[in-house]
């Protein structure tokens, strides 16, 4: 069993392949292409940077059709990161609007928008909530702390979907999950043990 991380030019690579090889279950490959997809039974999306950019670069390198083709219609799991998990939305704001992945019904928004008042970015460590019940967070205590760099957050149209949830100024959802797709607002990569736990949780098939 292999996992994927998917490299469209606006992501931190490097520390997700590592955090995966660290824990040792799973063969790590960075796709550089989309045939890539039939070298892995299951990928990640990480992502650092604008909305419309690397909405621009899946589409420029055809990254958008072979996700829709191994992951909407075959079912391959995925865990978007960060902008990764944002990316799994209908729309974001940032930029102007534009069309996301449509993985996971929301809209991506500025979190000013929720609390004008509230210092931008949201940056540290920040307690998540997870709900009863969350495979992807299955050994994980509540309350823990994760590793969190953002401006924008994910308002998901169902109620269903919202994994876990974060408050900086405003309660916001850290974590979407809906049957083989899932995302994080924070980074595992980067919040130690239970970081590790949660991408060990995805890499044995515990997501929804």
């Amino acid at each position: 069993m292999s996992v994927g991380i998917i490299n469209y030019r606006m992501g931190n690579i490097g520390s997700v392949a590592r955090a995966i090889s660290l824990l040792g279950s799973h063969p790590v490959i960075v796709m550089e292409k989309p045939d890539d997809f039939n070298r892995v039974d299951k990928v990640i999306l990480p992502g650092v940077g604008a909305f419309s950019t690397a909405m621009a670069n899946l589409h420029a390198m055809g990254w958008v059709e072979a996700i829709y083709r191994h992951v909407g219609a075959a079912g391959m799991p995925v865990l978007g990161i960060c902008l990764g998990m944002q990316l799994l939305a209908d729309e974001g704001e940032e930029n102007g609007v534009t069309k996301g992945l449509g993985l996971i019904a929301g809209r991506v928004v500025p979190l000013s928008k929720a609390n004008p008042r509230q210092r931008i970015p949201h940056v540290g460590w920040n307690e998540v909530r997870a709900q009863a019940g969350s495979r992807l967070f299955g050994g994980i205590p509540a309350g823990t702390d994760f590793y969190f760099v953002h401006s924008y957050i994910f308002e998901a149209v169902n109620t269903a979907d919202v994994a876990a949830t974060s408050h900086h100024g405003v309660h916001f959802t850290a974590a979407v999950t809906n049957g083989n797709v899932a995302g994080t607002q924070f980074h595992p990569e980067k919040s130690s043990k239970s970081g590790a736990r949660l991408l060990a949780n995805f890499l044995e098939g515990h997501i929804a």
